[in-house]
């Protein structure tokens, strides 16, 4: 039997349905007024056609947005995104309000409408019932459905019939962010019959659809702004002593792990990974290899919509069905979310764990690889839920998902209904053409061109 080439025994490099929330008190918090709201007028309904100020048609989820006559703002992605997106509305004559939670959201959101929050986290749910009933609002805006105030305010809004619009990653990256009505990933209201989207139309050639216009994101911008939000929350603690964030944030933790920990594993992982690559990418190796991305460790994705507790069962589950069901000469290449560089090192774990199995030598560790390049020389892809998922099968490369997701369509993916020790052994093929139809619907129906860290061309 062929046997792989002679990598080092595993190479290492150390290194987001309803859920309403039953919050009522007895008490209404103090609410500290930012500006008062403005007079009301009467409201014109959003046009239905772009103006003169757009060069191309309002895509259908923000079109969905504009059809309310006063939306509600909650907490959005760190950074001026938010504040851009109510300039935006207010030039299509939607009136729009805006509740910050902390010192962050305060400082990337200053406009007259804003109020801040600075109660008790147990009250919020009469607050804001209060609030929304008092000014009329008819749909809330938020970016991050699973925050502890986004739960709160979710249940509000089912219980006044208010519509809840949620923005998140894009499905579809670069230049793509998601927004959507109800749901996003896997609470998605998204059809998942694949005889639905069969019969949608699908442009002759994928290029017949304009591509996206750049947004030029990147990572030292994000990590800017994510710094710049960290010290706007210390700032603001004692006036927002109440908030729960979902996540710890503080400016002096988050410059080290992002300025020394992870510039140092980015660092080592650009050298180490690029003669990993051109392996891996070489006659020898390529199709017969599989490649596990790992999410961040506290994604919501993995949080709440995954069957695994953390990263570390992830991967014990993955390595014990490989070492039992893959071919002997196929390899595992694991590769660390780069946005949780600066949190996470499992190279160890991951060499402890192969060891034990057996599988040492056949499982590769990385920081950096190119991940479209190593998708086009990938034999499948496994994950529990990534947007990797929907890249890896733009790049005709088989996946199969482990946890609950927008794309577990039947015929699209090797989904939860089937079992991963299966995969190894007949990963299939990607039916291109179901995949073209439904990233060509996905695109249309849930994606805005803009990045929410750096340009925005939709909203321009």
């Amino acid at each position: 039997m062929h046997q792989p080439p002679s990598f080092m025994p595993l190479t290492t490099h150390r290194q987001d349905g309803w859920s309403p929330v039953d919050a009522s008190t007895e008490t209404v918090p103090h609410v500290e007024t930012e500006a008062q709201a403005a007079p009301d007028k009467p409201p014109s309904a959003p046009p239905e056609q772009p103006d003169s100020m757009h060069s191309m048609p309002v895509p259908l989820p923000l079109r969905r947005l504009m059809r309310h006559k006063r939306v509600l703002l909650l907490q959005g992605p760190m950074g001026p995104f938010f504040s851009k997106l109510a300039q935006f509305l207010k030039r299509q004559d939607v009136e729009v309000g805006k509740v910050n939670f902390n010192g962050g959201d305060a400082l990337f959101y200053r406009d007259l409408d804003a109020v801040a929050y600075t109660g008790r986290h147990e009250d919020l749910h009469d607050w804001l019932h209060e609030h929304i009933r008092q000014r009329g609002y008819e749909a809330i805006v938020l970016f991050g459905q699973c925050r502890p105030v986004h739960k709160v305010a979710r249940g509000v809004a089912q219980e006044l019939g208010l519509a809840a619009h949620i923005f998140e990653e894009g499905y579809i990256r670069p230049d793509y962010i998601t927004l959507e009505e109800s749901g996003v990933n896997a609470w998605s209201p998204l059809p998942r019959d694949a005889a639905f989207y069969r019969s949608q139309a699908v442009p002759e050639e994928a290029s017949h659809r304009p591509k996206p216009q750049p947004t030029a994101q990147r990572f030292r911008k994000t990590a800017s702004l994510a710094t710049l939000y960290a010290i706007g929350m210390a700032i603001g603690r004692i006036k927002y002593r109440h908030h729960v964030y979902h996540r710890p944030l503080n400016p002096l933790v988050q410059g080290w792990q992002w300025g020394v920990i992870g510039g140092l594993r980015k660092l080592r992982g650009y050298v180490l990974d690029r003669p990993i690559l051109k392996q891996l990418t070489g006659p020898e190796c390529s199709g017969r290899y599989f490649v596990l991305p790992l999410q961040v460790h506290n994604d919501s994705q993995m949080v709440d919509n995954s069957p695994f507790g953390s990263n570390e069962d992830l991967i014990e589950h993955v390595l014990r069905s490989f070492a039992a069901h893959a071919k002997a000469e196929d390899l595992l290449v694991i590769k660390h979310h780069p946005m949780d560089r600066a949190y996470r090192n499992y190279s160890h774990f991951i060499h402890q764990q192969a060891c034990r199995l057996g599988i040492g030598k056949r499982i590769i560790v990385a920081q950096d690889l190119h991940l479209p390049t190593l998708l086009d020389h990938a034999k499948g892809l496994v994950t529990v839920n990534s947007t990797t998922g929907l890249q890896a099968l733009l790049h005709n490369t088989p996946v199969a998902v482990l946890g609950a997701c927008a794309y577990d369509i039947e015929g699209l993916v090797f989904g939860q209904g089937r079992h991963l020790d299966q995969f190894w052994a007949a990963p299939g093929k990607v039916d291109l053409d179901l995949f073209w139809r439904y990233r060509n619907y996905l695109i249309e129906h849930t994606q805005l061109n803009a990045s929410f860290y750096a340009r925005a061309p939709v909203l321009d």
